[in-house]
């Protein structure tokens, strides 16, 4: 009696243990997260053409045929004045032009460009697309990336 005692306690401390680490296989792959964007010219003016950017991850991140990318503009304010989706490859890599917008203020704005449809906001790193439809849930960024543009005054 006393040793399955024993034995069921240290099995509930290993189970307790083995949930605090989390979901991700330790002895898995690493993650395979979203890959880093660069944004360029870093300075622009209303009109300008402004260059969103990311290459290929190294991992397999597998976002499909379809992937796209979610390239947000916000404003020295917070306010976001652009929100478009583009085409991107299955390993992440892509290309995004955009015309800064003749109603930006100047000050320092920020570019976010996350892979769309897709949760990263887990401790796994993978690829755990949202299903289409209404969604009963509210996503949420673990951290929101956002690299600066300055925009000039016109």
């Amino acid at each position: 009696m006393r040793l399955t005692a024993a034995a069921l306690c240290s099995a509930s401390i290993l189970a307790a243990v083995a949930g605090l680490a989390g979901c991700r296989d330790p002895a898995g792959p690493p993650p395979c997260m979203p890959p880093t964007y660069t944004v360029s010219p870093a300075e622009a003016r209303p009109g300008d053409e402004v260059t969103v950017r990311a290459q290929d991850t190294t991992c397999d991140a597998r976002y499909g045929a379809d992937a796209r990318v979610q390239v947000t503009v916000r404003d020295a304010a917070g306010v976001n004045v652009l929100e478009e989706l583009a085409p991107m490859t299955d390993d992440g890599g892509f290309t995004f032009v955009f015309t800064v917008p003749a109603e930006m203020a100047a000050g320092q704005a920020g570019v976010s460009a996350y892979p769309y449809g897709v949760d990263w906001c887990d401790d796994t790193g993978v690829n755990n697309r949202v299903a289409s439809g209404p969604q009963a849930l509210v996503r949420v960024s673990c951290a929101e990336r956002l690299v600066p543009l300055v925009i000039l005054a016109g």
